[in-house]
């Protein structure tokens, strides 16, 4: 990853508030020409800073979905254990979120269940069975207080 000078850093945080905003409103805002301010733009997506954009949707409390926070930890910890985890991990759609932890458990996840019983499935057929799971802790989501694009 290449480094980031003021400017892309500007664009990052921008584009993190407002990631529909327009190339001519963010080279206004960051002070390029929309030429200029789109060649780097271009260059963010191309480098890998900019992986992708996103809608964030309010579930709302009318909400059917469970959020499960599940804390994941491998018989071992090699790199050729956490990559055949991570492959499999990447196509579980019930996973929302993955990270690699330090602390207690090697991973956390965001899973997103209709219900307990939905978890239930999940958790029999589709985490306990991910290449070198050792250990799987669930805690149910109540409410969502922050989820949003930080700046």
């Amino acid at each position: 990853m290449r480094e980031l000078d003021a400017t892309d850093l500007r664009m990052v945080r921008l584009l993190r508030q407002d990631g529909r905003m327009s190339n001519a409103k963010l080279a206004t805002e960051v002070g390029l020409s929309q030429s200029a301010c789109l060649r780097r733009l271009h260059n963010l997506e191309e480098s890998g800073v900019i992986r992708g954009y996103a809608a964030i949707v309010d579930e709302g409390p009318r909400s059917d979905a469970t959020v499960v926070i599940v804390q994941i930890s491998l018989e071992r910890q090699t790199e050729e254990f956490l990559r055949r985890f991570e492959a499999a991990v990447r196509k579980c759609p019930e996973v929302q979120e993955c990270y690699l932890m330090t602390g207690l458990a090697d991973y956390h996840l965001r899973v997103s269940a209709k219900d307990a019983a939905d978890y239930e499935r999940i958790h029999t057929d589709v985490l306990s069975r991910l290449p070198g799971v050792a250990r799987i802790q669930s805690a149910f989501a109540i409410r969502s207080v922050v989820r949003a694009a930080r700046p």
